[in-house]
């Protein structure tokens, strides 16, 4: 027997916290403020303390209530989620990715479409973080797309999406004169992203050039480099394949020189349960994503 309060209690809890108001959530659930304000209280003698602060006409979460409200709020999105899916047509079928944030934004977000196009009784549900699953214990997720590196178990499959190159990328406005391309690098402000597979100190260093010991803004995701840089900030050290659409546009543009070294990685990684690959979603997305990766690493 699973040892929690009654849901009943946890559902008033997490729409009172959400709302910050036993008022809101009185409307959201059809109870009465007062209804939600016992509820709450049984739940506080559950656990044996105040899960908010009473102020005049509102309630504050305590820091116990909000770390509650963080993980009652994913639940719930999980619940409400496999809910919808049992309306789903008899042959529908979901698929779970799970995928590195500036790879979801910046390359498979916009080709999504083209996916539920060609598999429209396939629906994706999309979650994104920075550290990769472990696809042996997280049941629920299908396939994961990870960045640097994949978690290596026995019974999943992974498979490298293709060398990215990694370069230096600018906004063309910065490029108005014909000042040479290495003493340029000198002169513009670098952008790091934290978590890029080649850092401005290996490029500086394999291109025989000294790095310029000025302040660096840093950003902890490659797609707000790459949107720094778009804006004109300076230069980021960035994948081509993360910066594409920025790039089609002209928003971007490679400083480029014959001298220069060209760096090249295996940077995103695609995991899969071994005994699923033969499940018709699992082998349809894989076989889509590989082709289109495929592509891209040609083009």
């Amino acid at each position: 027997m699973r040892r929690m309060p009654n849901f009943v209690l946890l559902r008033a809890f997490e729409a009172a916290a959400r709302l910050e108001s036993f008022a809101l959530a009185a409307q959201e659930l059809h109870l009465t403020p007062s209804a939600i304000s016992h509820q709450v209280k049984e739940l506080e003698e559950y656990f044996g303390r105040a899960l908010f602060l009473r102020r005049n006409r509102r309630i504050e979460p305590t820091p116990e209530a909000v770390r509650l409200l963080e993980t009652l709020s994913r639940v719930f999105d999980a619940v409400e989620a496999a809910c919808s899916e049992v309306t789903l047509a008899p042959n529908a079928q979901v698929l779970v990715v799970h995928c590195a944030p500036s790879f979801a934004v910046k390359w498979l977000g916009p080709k999504l479409p083209e996916f539920n196009r060609a598999h429209p009784h396939i629906t994706i549900r999309l979650s994104t973080g920075a550290e990769p699953l472990d696809l042996t214990r997280v049941q629920e997720v299908d396939i994961e797309i990870s960045y640097g590196s994949a978690l290596e178990r026995p019974g999943v499959e992974t498979i490298p999406l293709g060398r990215e190159a990694i370069v230096p990328l600018c906004s063309p406005a910065l490029l108005d004169d014909e000042m040479p391309a290495a003493r340029r690098m000198s002169a513009l402000t670098l952008i790091d992203t934290q978590l890029s597979r080649i850092t401005w100190s290996d490029w500086f260093a394999a291109n025989g050039l000294e790095m310029p010991a000025t302040p660096r803004p840093s950003f902890d995701r490659a797609a707000l480099g790459i949107s720094a840089a778009a804006d004109g900030m300076g230069v980021v050290l960035e994948s081509t394949r993360l910066a594409e659409r920025e790039i089609a546009r002209g928003d971007l543009v490679e400083i480029r020189s014959d001298a220069f070294v060209r760096f090249a990685r295996e940077t995103h990684f695609l995991s899969y349960r071994k005994n699923e690959s033969r499940v018709e979603k699992v082998a349809a997305f894989r076989q889509w994503l590989l082709t289109r990766a495929a592509v891209q690493a040609e083009d």
